[in-house]
């Protein structure tokens, strides 16, 4: 006995650091923030002004802030747009990269890194450069006589240039799906040339079905991922959202809330929201799981 008591304590000592990271910078801070979510905390106000408000911030949110919902509306449309498509450029090179051929470890290397930079600072820093007015991409334009937009002031276009952005670090998934498709017995495409099966079918019948969980793990990160944006959107919008509101982000705006107006309780609200939207997009995307993913134990 006295031993096994030795292991268990042994054990919490060596949990305690991960433990007390647990306590003092997930747990208590969050539990913080949903009391301050029901008061009028602000941080240039004294504590002897802090007053219950009830409901009131969440109530305000909904139906009194116009920019709460267009920055809502922004987030989908970044979100809706950037995840299919980064998903199907990444599956698209790991498909060309599966096949051995010389030079391909290059091009995988090549291919990862600007997912090793991720959401940098730096890198949307260069990425706002390249898309300035007199940048890199309106210079390559202009090599074909295509006249440029300026690209990070115009409504119409800043969003764009987030979406561009988020597709060019396709490497993460990218990797993933190279993974994936390691584990897809060969067997099974050489069965389906025997039998005649063009590429287009051996794709759709063995390549997506095989590859289904793959799928579905890199759209539950990508999606989660391409709702909590922000780095991107502060660097090139000048922490604005600007132009007009156009790269207003859910978390740029619960941001400008907190630190920008100093109104920490109405922020911890907005955060509150989010993370109960996060859970339930997240829900519904693994409750419609069963119906097309296909795991290896399965008949």
């Amino acid at each position: 006995m006295a031993a096994h008591r030795r292991e268990g304590v042994a054990g919490y000592v060596f949990l305690s650091p991960w433990l007390l990271g647990l306590l003092g910078i997930t747990a208590i801070p969050m539990v913080g923030s949903l009391v301050l979510s029901f008061t009028n905390y602000d941080l240039l106000s004294d504590w002897s002004e802090l007053k219950w408000v009830g409901i009131h911030n969440y109530t305000r949110m909904f139906t009194d802030d116009p920019h709460y919902w267009h920055a809502v509306k922004v987030t989908l449309v970044f979100a809706l747009v950037a995840v299919p498509l980064k998903l199907s450029a990444s599956l698209a090179v790991a498909l060309l990269l599966n096949k051995e051929r010389r030079g391909t470890g290059l091009f995988r290397g090549l291919f990862y890194l600007p997912s090793l930079l991720g959401g940098s600072v730096a890198l949307a820093l260069v990425w706002r450069a390249m898309w300035a007015k007199e940048g890199a991409v309106n210079g390559f334009l202009a090599l074909f006589g295509i006249e440029g937009q300026n690209w990070i002031n115009e409504p119409d276009w800043a969003l764009h240039t987030l979406v561009v952005l988020a597709i060019w670090q396709f490497g993460a998934p990218m990797v993933i799906f190279l993974a994936g498709l390691k584990q897809i017995p060969k067997e099974l495409y050489e069965a389906a040339a025997v039998d005649g099966a063009a590429n287009w079918r051996a794709f759709w019948h063995i390549t997506l079905p095989g590859l289904s969980p793959v799928i579905f793990f890199n759209l539950v990160l990508e999606t989660v991922h391409g709702f909590q944006g922000f780095t991107s959107a502060y660097v090139i919008s000048g922490g604005t959202g600007g132009p007009i509101d156009s790269t207003l982000m859910y978390t740029l705006y619960l941001y400008k809330a907190g630190f920008g107006d100093y109104q920490m309780g109405y922020a911890s609200a907005m955060a509150w929201v989010f993370l109960v939207a996060i859970a339930v997009i997240t829900a519904v995307l693994f409750s419609t799981g069963k119906f097309w993913v296909h795991y290896g134990d399965q008949s």
